[in-house]
């Protein structure tokens, strides 16, 4: 009797396996040595996503906030700090998120890029709306809800152009 028939006739939860795609499963290269690798495996692809993006944010602040004793002015020790945060969590997306897209590590690092540069740009939009609108008096609020929708451009945006797989053209993969 399959699962779901077991649950028609009253056979109580279905516990046949989650299944999981190839394209939820993280890529486990050299990963697959590590003991962490099943439990990751395991973790919807957003949920690691997520939590790269905390590793991501906790390297910009550490950046950020050891800089200032070589470089004095704030603007350029941002930039910086985005540079590393940003190389960091392209590493860790691709180990740990997304499986490989078969272009060139420049490539993908050029196409981590442009994502990473229209999502943070899209989180200091809202950010500015927000903060000269309705959110001047609170601008952590603004921060928090640019954010989020930074989040939402920047997965999907990886997700389908900076880690999407190389097309195929003429039997030649575009790297």
């Amino acid at each position: 009797m399959t699962a779901a028939a077991s649950h028609e006739h009253g056979g109580g939860v279905d516990r046949a396996p989650r299944k999981v795609s190839a394209v939820d499963r993280p890529p486990l290269g050299a990963a697959a040595r590590d003991p962490l690798a099943p439990l990751l495996a395991r973790l919807p692809r957003p949920l690691r996503f997520l939590g790269v993006g905390g590793v991501g944010l906790l390297t910009d602040l550490s950046v950020f906030t050891a800089i200032p004793q070589h470089l004095d002015h704030p603007l350029t020790v941002r930039l910086v700090s985005l540079a590393v945060a940003t190389l960091v969590t392209w590493r860790l997306n691709r180990a740990l998120t997304f499986a490989a897209s078969g272009r060139r590590q420049h490539a993908e690092a050029m196409r981590y890029a442009v994502v990473t540069a229209v999502a943070q740009g899209t989180s200091y939009a809202v950010f500015a709306a927000l903060v000269l609108t309705v959110l001047g008096a609170i601008p952590q609020a603004a921060t928090v809800i640019g954010a989020a929708i930074a989040a939402l451009v920047s997965y999907n945006g990886h997700r389908l152009y900076a880690f999407a797989p190389a097309a195929a053209r003429n039997g030649v993969f575009d790297r």
